[in-house]
Parts: structure tokens; sequence; C-alpha cells
């Protein structure tokens, strides 16, 4: 288990977790691992994370189920410093894991890899690209690292990955 500090609002600190961080956490996790909560194996989880980066390059393109007019105040969890909350369900997923796409945990995490590394660059090269996420509308780079870093956080957290953050 390592320590990260959670702090959605800190630009710098969300920088390092996606260049450094997060894949040295990630390091960390084998097959056995189980879940603190839910029901995904860790080949599930990270395979889930992989799809969510997917999401935010456009490479998945999805339609947002908030109707538009709660779309501003559903939002305003990006920018609130509280961690997402276990049971915490996307519309687009169902109850359980879909089949696993890898043949195996180190696969999915060099997927994993690929997928955080063309987000990073996604965003560098096409820095006003918009992608549609299901829950909280159109988003730009920064709302979408927002997003990354709190659903990341969360799932690290589930796997015993880093610490839990202090509550307020």
């Amino acid at each position: 288990m390592i320590a990260i500090v959670f702090d959605v609002n800190d630009v710098s600190l969300r920088r390092s977790f996606f260049d450094r961080d997060l894949m040295g956490a990630i390091s960390h996790l084998n097959a056995p691992t189980s879940p603190i909560w839910g029901n995904m194996s860790a080949q599930h989880m990270l395979e889930h994370l992989t799809w969510a980066f997917r999401c935010s390059t456009g490479d998945i393109r999805l339609n947002c189920h908030t109707p538009e007019n709660l779309i501003d105040p559903v939002k305003k969890f990006l920018y609130d410093n509280r961690g997402t909350p276990h049971g915490f369900r996307n519309p687009e997923l169902g109850e359980n894991p879909p089949p696993l796409q890898y043949s195996s945990l180190a696969d999915a995490r060099m997927a994993f890899a690929r997928e955080l590394s063309h987000f990073i660059d996604h965003f560098h090269d096409e820095p006003g690209a918009i992608h549609i996420h299901p829950i909280f509308g159109p988003l730009g780079a920064e709302e979408w690292q927002r997003s990354h870093f709190k659903h990341c956080y969360h799932h690290l957290l589930q796997f015993g990955l880093v610490e839990q953050p202090p509550t307020e």
C-alpha cells in the first residue's frame, strides 16, 4: 500500500498521479488480490478503468443519462474534494462485471498503461476536445482528469493499493 494524497483540486498532484503514482499503485495489484468491497476481480477493475479511459478519449462514444437541467449540479461533484462513494453506479454498466477481455492480468495492465498514455497524449494534442461522460455529460481535459482522478483513486482504495484519505 502506498500513500497518495487525495486532492482533486490540485493540478500538480493530478498530473503526478497520472504520470507516476497511478501506475506505481497498479504495479502492486496481483490476480489473487480481493476487493475490500464490490464484486470485481483485480483484472475486472483494470479492464473497467481501461474502458473509462477509452470513453474519455472518444474511442468509445456514450450518451449522457443525466437530464440536461441536472448536468451542472451533478458536475459539482468533480470539484468537490470528497472521494467517490462505495456503490457509485455508472448507468452504462450492469450490476456484475462484464466478461474479461484480456487473457491475463499482465495483459490487462499493459492495455491500461496504453490507454492512460493515450489519454495524456490525446488532450495534449487536442486540448479543446470534448467527450461525453455518461453521468457528467460533455467534459473537456480538466474535467476528465478530475473524473479519472476520483474514479481511479476509488478503485485503488477498493483493492487496498492506497491508504484511505482522512475524512474532513
